[in-house]
């Protein structure tokens, strides 16, 4: 009799968490290795978020709290959402758990029976079709193209519905390509969406403040409002408070569904941790004068390494609108052969490749269900980020 559950068996590791994991073994053997797998900022925590929570440790701040969060930070992600995306949610209709991913899988296992589907834009973060797994759903792919930018076409997301399907899960900006739906691009999904009130939407917002050129970010239930009754809007501190550590993520959405999470919560985690709480309230109360600065630095970062990238032989590299990521395409090197002979035959083979020869560890394009790309995350300095495409460039040029 196998250990493994069989719901467990339909699942992968996460791969970003791989190649980071292979990174640091190899740099633990002596190698010179340059990570660019992970998504994290390479920013610090702000001071005063970090102040808040030795503050709150010298209260006694440390005791349970309610299940899906405490009433200071559901306040406070309340205030958020009038403040920067008009939407208007009363307190208990917002959960907080120990990070984004949780919250998206509390929501999935609230609601997902046998059969239901969860449409997953290609090119995804790895985790949406394995949570989707896991909580008995079955993922259902549909592409976003690179002459669409990585975005979903209303067209393609209304073959994709069906009888069954339950949720459409949107991210924008996204990991692991960086593009980021325009208010007219959201309004056209939301068209097809209105002619199928069985659909709900889960939008996953994490990179909402990391967004360049000007672009102005909306999400959908703030562009179509009619949609808010079934939308739930996903959101966290990790990437734009650079706190990923501290573990806390939040969502607005309808009370019946926020209800059902909450319960999920009470018997799996408890409570978010009490401390990263009340860093998190800080975080959305203070002051966000830090914000601009380092946007401006992942600008920078962005347009070093697309330049860079479009610079190597065989590579194209698309120029995107937010997040840290890039999502270049491999295409022109597919069917070259290394000066080891090995031919690179798709974008796992390249991966493996580039990190043995170059010491450069970056993801797999099938791990997000798009080849023949790879994903380079750009957080962490110019310096870095400058000789790990002189590496690439090098690798690619060696191929014949």
């Amino acid at each position: 009799m196998s250990l493994q559950s069989s719901a467990l068996a339909r699942v992968k590791p996460s791969a970003t968490i791989a190649v980071s994991a292979k990174a640091r073994a190899l740099a633990a053997q002596g190698r010179d290795v340059i990570g660019l797998g992970a998504g994290e900022p390479d920013f610090d925590t702000p001071d005063n978020i970090k102040a808040a929570a030795i503050e709150a440790i010298n209260r006694g701040e440390t005791k349970y709290t309610d299940a899906d969060g405490m009433p200071e930070l559901k306040k406070a992600i309340v205030a958020k959402f009038a403040r920067e995306n008009g939407l208007t949610y009363e307190v208990n209709q917002i959960h907080v758990a120990s990070g984004g991913k949780p919250v998206i899988y509390n929501a999935l296992l609230a609601t997902l029976n046998p059969g239901d589907e969860v449409i997953v834009p290609a090119p995804y973060w790895v985790s949406y079709p394995d949570m989707t797994l896991l909580a008995g759903g079955e993922p259902v792919f549909v592409t976003g193209e690179e002459k669409d930018g990585f975005k979903l076409r209303p067209e393609v997301l209304e073959a994709a519905i069906t009888p069954r399907t339950k949720w459409l899960i949107l991210n924008s900006p996204s990991n692991p390509t960086g593009a980021a739906y325009t208010r007219a691009e959201l309004e056209s999904l939301a068209a097809v969406l209105r002619n199928h009130p069985q659909v709900w939407i889960l939008t996953d917002d994490m990179y909402e403040h990391l967004t360049f050129d000007d672009f102005e970010y909306t999400t959908i239930a703030q562009v179509a409002p009619d949609l808010y009754d079934r939308t739930l809007t996903v959101n966290g501190v990790s990437k734009a408070y650079a706190m990923t550590g501290w573990r806390i993520g939040y969502a607005g959405g309808p009370k019946a569904l926020i209800d059902l999470m909450r319960k999920v919560a009470s018997q799996t985690t408890s409570n978010p941790s009490s401390v990263s709480q009340w860093a998190a309230v800080e975080a959305l109360n203070g002051t966000q004068d830090f914000l601009k600065p380092r946007n401006d630095a992942f600008q920078a970062r962005r347009d070093l390494v697309v330049s860079m990238l479009n610079q190597a032989s065989g590579i194209r590299c698309p120029n995107p609108e937010g997040a840290f990521y890039v999502y270049p395409s491999i295409e022109g090197l597919i069917g070259k052969t290394t000066p080891s002979g090995v031919v690179i035959d798709g974008d796992d083979t390249f991966t493996t490749e580039l990190l043995e020869a170059e010491g450069v560890a970056v993801v797999q394009g099938s791990a997000f269900g798009l080849s023949p790309y790879f994903r380079v995350s750009y957080a962490t300095s110019e310096a870095v980020l400058e000789e790990a495409c002189t590496r690439i460039q090098r690798f690619c040029a060696s191929l014949k």
